[in-house]
């Protein structure tokens, strides 16, 4: 606490440094007339004699402006942005002294739909030096999907046999909701996202190379998925239903309602999805003389419910508070049905067979609790303060039945049947502060962060025995995880006519305690850690001409463990395997190159360097044989520090239009991923992998819209320990728009040609594995959509809060 406490004096006494330009330049802000920064405006300087252009920029993401060298003369400034109307400045008369202009205040163009139609929108994607943003309201055959199917279609994300998250090659990919960590992780980070709808979605960002300011938690960068927020003034909102069909019947609903007022913003938003789907999977393994050969198909219902409310007011001109309350509820269950043959390998002859059952029921409800205060002045000062609170629960059941037959199964030979409860509870607290000011030319960010987390998971064990299921205590325990982390940054960016640069560092001091609780103590049952990292970032740009520039960054950055893969509980996946976790696993580091160029605003190409330490991989290993029906020798899964892991890559990104009724882009990815091994039972893999997608828009008349769009992947590794064989998926949608465009209606089929199962091979500790596996990838979707309200254009407020990186890693 005490040095929480220095770093807030350190932040607020920094906050008084201020340095006068020694250089002439012209400085402002663009704000709405509900007092909110306009980012990316246009700002034109011109001429009073002749109206030529002198120089042009755009604002930044707070609508703040700067002009450099700008020669003596007097000038007009022209302000334009869609939705409001163009502003015009008197006189500027400049002697060679810097000047900062008033506020200049935007117009909104309150112009009713009934009279105009309205055809600007944000492209697709739009491809910027940092990240890339795939905006989803935009693309009609993403209605019905899950927020998790939608990570599957965005550009250069690819999602592994473990439901991992890969950009460019890379994982450790942090998912951020609204701009901030999700506390969750692996199966319960996977169920969240599940639960939301496509629909809810307005954008996701790619970051690949996030500055000092963010978390340095996730060396494959983050994804930052935002949801939906109403623009406008008045009262607003949508609501929307919609049906999926291939094998098993699914429904989502949603309703929105906002009310702005030039002092409040007031908005709710309810969605629930609800149906079954499928996944299966089939895996070959050797051990000594034996064969495990398993199929196994996993049936999952679920009924989830998300509300997010929240209220912003704008108390002054310079000052907003806000409070955003974010909830789930999911309950549901699972069954999964697998049959394992052993194999005599010697006489290739089923010995015999392995008939399991999981039999899962599950509720999870999470919330978490925001408040914010933002301060804005004219003379480019800014803090942000975000006080968070969370918490999530998870009650889940699992009744497994594992029996085995002879090869004819004519004949019971052995039963086992297990009952496994497992109860998790999480809560969060954390605190932020994110303070910046014009310096130098430039601007400078300085912030500090503290957080904490309590995990607390038992692990109840019940076996039947002679027809009573008995509670077993020698296989029973409790897991308590703690971490405590405090971070502060500095970060300063700096801009004129030709470069820009921007550097920062970031320091991470965490403190963490594990504790296992058991009938049998062993040495692994209390594990304390406090390690002090420091994080660099930065990056220039040199603006080569109008049309051409070059951009090289870089970062260093660190992936800590999800919770679970911390917890050494043996979770029984059936008779022959079981997940267990692992309290010595170290984070990994990773140090990000990457060097990239950019023609026309449109054109990207990039290449990257990523160097990860420690890199941890997901393996199976085996145990000595007892213990089970013919002392048959079971394996387990668990995370392992396993090699250091390096990856080249290159990227050409490309949006552009045929002609004006059809629109394309394509992003293309080539690259490298090899391994130098720190455990000598890791099998190092070296793989090239080339991955593309690509998005085709048709604007056809009477508002009708078509798209076709697609992905592919050649060979690959997955999670360090597999390659998989080519796979892709392509889709299409058809849309049109209703009623002065207020009911939108879509109907889409995804994968059509039904060529995203996947196939894999793997060894690890002389274990060779090959298997594959299918979803319900192929899925036939109707969706409407209604919007009502005032149709009058607005800027809202698009703020983060504190808990973004912890909410990520929760399993």
């Amino acid at each position: 606490m005490r040095t929480l406490k220095s770093l807030c004096i350190a932040i607020f006494i920094s906050s008084g440094i201020w340095v006068h330009a020694q250089e002439a330049k012209i400085k402002g802000e663009v704000r709405s007339d509900i007092n909110e920064g306009v980012p990316f405006a246009s700002i034109i300087l011109s001429q009073i004699s002749d109206s030529s252009l002198v120089k042009a920029t755009t604002t930044d993401v707070n609508g703040g402006f700067a002009m450099n060298n700008v020669p003596q003369g007097d000038y007009f400034l022209s302000v334009t942005y869609v939705g409001f109307r163009r502003y015009d400045s008197d006189q500027l008369k400049i002697n060679g002294e810097d000047i900062t202009i008033e506020p200049i205040i935007m117009e909104s163009e309150a112009v009713s739909l009934d009279a105009v139609t309205v055809t600007a929108e944000k492209p697709m994607i739009e491809v910027m030096a940092d990240k890339t943003v795939f905006n989803v309201e935009n693309v009609g055959g993403t209605a019905g999907l899950s927020g998790f199917e939608l990570l599957r279609r965005s550009p250069g994300v690819i999602v592994d046999n473990n439901d991992n998250v890969i950009v460019e090659g890379k994982s450790g990919v942090q998912i951020w909701i609204d701009g901030k960590p999700s506390v969750l992780t692996g199966d319960d980070l996977v169920n969240y996202l599940r639960s939301i709808q496509a629909s809810d979605i307005e954008s996701i960002e790619i970051i690949t190379q996030p500055s000092s300011k963010y978390d340095a938690q996730g060396t494959g960068g983050i994804i930052n998925i935002k949801l939906k927020r109403d623009k406008r003034y008045g009262t607003n909102g949508s609501a929307s239903l919609g049906l999926g069909y291939w094998e098993y019947l699914k429904g989502n609903s949603s309703v929105s309602i906002n009310n702005r007022t030039r002092k409040t913003n007031l908005y709710a938003t309810y969605s629930n999805r609800m149906g079954e789907t499928f996944n299966a999977m089939n895996f070959r393994q050797q051990i000594d003389d034996q064969v495990y050969f398993e199929n196994s198909r996993n049936v999952r219902n679920f009924n989830n419910h998300n509300l997010k409310a929240g209220l912003d007011i704008f108390a002054t001109t310079k000052s907003t508070f806000g409070v955003i309350v974010t909830g789930n509820y999911s309950d549901g269950g699972s069954h999964n049905r697998s049959t394992t043959e052993i194999i005599a390998s010697s006489e290739d002859a089923t010995e015999a067979l392995l008939r399991a059952e999981t039999i899962d029921e599950y509720t999870s409800d999470n919330a978490y609790f925001n408040a914010n205060y933002r301060f804005e002045d004219t003379l480019g000062h800014s803090l942000n303060v975000d006080l968070d609170y969370g918490f999530h629960n998870n009650e889940r059941v699992s009744d497994q039945p594992n029996r085995y037959f002879n090869r004819e199964e004519s004949e019971l030979l052995s039963e086992f049947i297990y009952r496994m409860e497992t109860p998790l509870s999480i809560d969060i607290l954390s605190l932020k502060a994110d303070y910046e000011q014009d310096l130098w030319n430039g601007k400078l960010g300085l912030g500090f962060k503290g957080s904490e987390v309590t995990t607390v998971n038992s692990f109840g064990f019940f076996q039947e025995i002679e027809g009573d299921l008995q509670f077993q205590p020698e296989r029973s325990n409790d897991f308590e995880y703690t971490e405590e982390v405090l971070a502060a940054y500095f970060n300063y960016s700096y801009r004129n006519d030709k470069w820009s640069y921007q550097f920062g560092l970031r320091a991470e001091n965490t403190h963490s305690t594990g504790e296992l609780f058991a009938t049998q103590q062993s040495e692994d049952s209390l594990v304390v850690r406090e390690y002090l990292n420091w994080f660099p970032s930065g990056g220039v740009t040199y603006q080569v001409n109008q049309k051409n520039s070059v951009g090289l960054n870089y970062s260093r950055r660190i992936n800590r463990p999800n919770y679970e893969s911390l917890n050494p509980f043996q979770y029984r996946l059936n008779e022959l395997g079981f997940r267990q976790g692992n309290p010595f696993l170290q984070p990994n580091y990773t140090h990000n190159v990457r060097l990239s160029h950019t023609f026309n605003y449109r054109l990207t190409t990039s290449v990257s360097y990523t160097y990860v330490e420690d890199f941890f991989a997901q393996v199976t290993d085996t145990l000595a044989a007892g213990g089970t029906f013919g002392d048959l020798q079971p394996s387990y899964i668990q995370e392992r520090n396993v090699a250091d892991e390096e990856v080249w890559s290159v990227n050409v990104s490309y949006p552009f239009d045929v002609n004006n009724w059809w629109s394309v882009y394509f992003s293309a990815t080539f690259y490298n991923t090899s391994y130098t091994s720190i455990d000598p039972k890791f099998n190092p893999l070296n793989q090239s992998t080339f991955n593309f997608y690509g998005q085709n828009t048709f604007k056809m008349p009477k508002d009708w819209r078509f798209e076709v769009s697609g992905w592919f992947n050649t060979r690959s590794i997955w999670g360090g320990t597999f390659v998989t064989e080519p796979l892709g998926s392509l889709d299409m949608a058809l849309q049109r728009k209703f009623f002065d465009k207020k009911l939108s209606a879509s109907l889409s089929i995804s994968d059509i040609f039904y060529t995203s199962p996947w196939r894999a091979a793997g060894e690890f500790n002389n274990l060779p594995i090959t298997g594959g596996g299918q979803w319900e990838s192929r899925q036939l979707r109707l969706n409407l959509t209604y919007n009502f309200g005032n149709p009058e254009l607005k800027a809202s407020r698009k703020r983060k809060t504190a808990t973004e990186e912890e909410r990520s890693r929760i399993q």
